[in-house]
């Protein structure tokens, strides 16, 4: 994996120190789906950093544009999942980086006819 990749598709801090909820949490967040592109915040990116603690959960993610209407109830919604992942309090932030669709999962542009 080059640089770049690993910069555009964030390993998260979790990854290494809780591998097994990482990957659970990963999977749990594959449930919320952007209404608007009809693919989910994994899928597309958005979420850029995943931390466990030991009685809290925070998630750093961006949206696809900076006044995406469906912000609020995709925080809430990543909120719910993770906590539900976890099985601990979650807190989500929002991030600065700027979405790009060559953040999105490799093939999952395929449908938008970005790849």
């Amino acid at each position: 994996m080059t640089d770049e990749t690993q910069e555009l598709n964030p390993i998260w801090t979790a990854d290494s120190t809780h591998p097994g909820e990482a990957a659970k949490l990963r999977d749990t967040l594959r449930e919320v789906v952007d209404p608007e592109i009809g693919l989910n915040i994994i899928e597309l990116g958005l979420v850029r950093q995943a931390e466990i603690g030991e009685d809290q959960v925070d998630v750093t993610m961006i949206m696809t544009t900076p006044f995406c209407p469906y912000a609020p109830a995709l925080l809430e919604a990543t909120r719910k999942k993770a906590a539900e992942a976890t099985g601990l309090e979650a807190r989500i932030e929002m991030g600065m980086d700027m979405w790009d669709p060559s953040m999105m999962e490799e093939g999952a542009g395929a449908a938008w006819g970005f790849y």
